[in-house]
């Protein structure tokens, strides 16, 4: 047992990053960034425990990939994040970074702990190389220094040091604030942070995303209710009954959101959407899919097509397949030759049969973002 706590940064909504999938959940070979960073730092064997910070809409996803770590929700800060960890660290000392700097070498890591007891943030830093001008005037850069991270703090005066509403870039400028002391180690240029989509060129220990295809089913299934406005696909159906639903009852959306999250080893539409939650009180499920979209995307993946098949005896689907292809492409953000819509009936067997509701059986093959492309 050691008594420092690791926390790895990765709740960020990677504004300035200029891609469709968040830079955490970056594929390197088959894991998303913030576990090869997690994984990379944690088999050091430096650490008490380590701390994942996640963002909400993630959190439980992240859960799937390692049972080693301990999991916070973040905050809609860095700051806010940092005090979620906070309250879960229970050592003297706390080592925080951020995901995004993926690339720390070991012996950096090795130079913060050697020194800790010298002050109350250890901070690697680096010299700038290049001519410095602040406000209009050259200063002299030998008196600048570039700061990095991780940095290694005295946990109880971190948690003072927050305990404010001004906001701070790092830990060692929050810490100097109420007068804590900092020591300066050697950083790496190495420890390259990734900001914008170009940064990555620049990381070296970033390998490939593996080509990989993974496929989902979705199925679901409703009975009609009269005098219900009916909706398949996000299209309208003019018909006298709709479907029985919590939402809108889309069958046929409801069944594509079960195939894109059976892809992406994420659950089911309940998990995300639950009937106990009102808000989604006859929700219109277009809306439901734009999330999981959303979603699919955020987590580093690429929706490469989808194939629907609908089961009815009533309404008649042929009419209205090329508008709900229409529909779909867009809601899915795929052209229409990878989305397939089949329609069938039950041959007067069932309750489906009997004209009472409506099946969909849905299949989707999503596969890694490849970021080297951007």
């Amino acid at each position: 047992m050691t008594d420092i706590t690791l926390v790895v940064l990765c709740a960020g909504n990677s504004t300035r990053f200029g891609n469709k999938v968040k830079k955490q959940w970056l594929r390197v070979e088959d894991k998303p960034l913030w576990l090869f960073v997690t994984q990379n730092l944690s088999s050091l064997h430096l650490f008490d425990k380590v701390i994942v910070v996640g963002h909400g809409d993630e959190i439980n996803y992240m859960k799937n990939f390692s049972t080693e770590f301990i999991y916070v929700q973040g905050g809609n800060t860095r700051q806010d994040s940092m005090k979620n960890a906070l309250s879960k660290v229970d050592t003297p000392y706390v080592m925080f970074t951020d995901v995004a700097r993926s690339c720390v070498p070991a012996d950096v890591i090795n130079e913060l702990i050697a020194n800790k007891s010298k002050a109350d943030c250890i901070v690697p830093v680096i010299d700038v190389s290049d001519t410095v001008v602040f406000d209009g005037k050259t200063i002299d850069r030998d008196k600048t220094k570039l700061i990095q991270t991780p940095q290694l703090s005295k946990t109880q005066m971190l948690k003072k040091s927050l305990e404010t509403s001004a906001l701070f870039t790092d830990d060692s400028s929050a810490i100097a604030s109420i007068g804590g002391t900092l020591f300066y180690t050697k950083g790496s240029p190495k420890s390259k942070k990734i900001t914008f989509s170009d940064d990555i060129d620049d990381i070296e220990c970033l390998k490939k995303p593996d080509i990989v295809y993974l496929n989902g089913n979705g199925f679901d299934i409703h009975p009609f209710e009269e005098n219900k406005k009916m909706f398949l696909g996000g299209v309208h159906i003019p018909c006298e009954y709709g479907f029985k639903a919590h939402s809108d009852g889309d069958v046929l959306i409801h069944s594509v959101i079960d195939a894109l999250l059976g892809a992406a080893g994420a659950g089911d539409i309940g998990e995300f959407f639950p009937d106990t939650d009102m808000s989604y009180s006859g929700i219109d499920s277009k809306i439901l899919l734009e999330k999981i979209v959303d979603f699919i995307e955020n987590v580093g993946f690429e929706i490469v097509n989808i194939d629907v098949t609908i089961i009815a005896q009533k309404p008649k689907i042929s009419p209205y397949k090329i508008e709900i292809k229409e529909s779909l492409s867009k809601l899915l953000r795929i052209k229409q030759n990878f989305l397939n819509i089949k329609a069938t009936t039950a041959e007067k067997l069932g309750f489906i049969g009997r004209g009472e509701g409506v099946a969909v059986i849905s299949n989707a093959t999503i596969k890694y973002n490849n970021w080297t492309k951007q």
